[in-house]
């Protein structure tokens, strides 16, 4: 493929994915902070409970969701996490936070954040169209990457001289990353 065919094909491909590009970016930052705050969800109520706790084998998610409906929560359950003395049971639009030593804690309630909550679930979505729009999203990144590493012509600059040093270092990192961090 000639020099300016390969540029035009990663301009062409940049500039129909970039609305997407950002989206994603913009959604994955905000989800790999998702356990620290609610960014798809913004909080509209705080109320203070107190509950007793069962022993640690009654503490199933059938008792979560339980606990959720016998104070007033109209919600689907997610999930029940105990994390050191904490517990939490999530449901979609509410989140129940109790102290497992005092029963003491409270019920967060919150609606949907707009834009931002549309963008996350771009990062959810599993129907079969949005799977292959992804794969050929992909395979578009793919291309854009090797178009962008080949289409610097010789020089300093250019993928052989200096990019490959560079595109490796992008590589090992998040193996370095993947397996001794994670």
């Amino acid at each position: 493929m000639n020099q300016l065919k390969i540029r035009g094909l990663h301009r062409d491909l940049g500039y129909f994915y970039i609305g997407l590009i950002i989206s994603f970016a913009t959604s994955g930052i905000l989800m790999n902070h998702r356990d620290s705050w609610h960014a798809e969800k913004y909080t509209t109520e705080n109320k203070a409970i107190t509950i007793k706790i069962p022993s640690e084998e009654g503490l199933t998610d059938e008792w979560g969701e339980n606990l959720g409906k016998q104070l007033g929560i109209k919600d689907n359950f997610r999930r029940l996490k105990i994390d050191d003395d904490e517990l939490r049971i999530s449901f979609e639009k509410n989140d129940i936070d109790v102290d497992m030593k005092t029963g003491k804690g409270e019920i967060t309630t919150f609606i949907k954040t707009p834009i931002i909550s549309q963008m996350m679930r771009l990062h959810k979505n599993s129907s079969d169209l949005w799977i292959y729009y992804g794969d050929i999203f992909g395979l578009s990144l793919i291309t854009i990457a090797l178009t962008g590493a080949i289409m610097i012509p010789a020089g300093k600059f250019s993928f052989k001289q200096r990019g490959w040093k560079l595109a490796l270092a992008g590589i090992i990192f998040p193996l370095i990353v993947l397996f001794l961090l994670g």
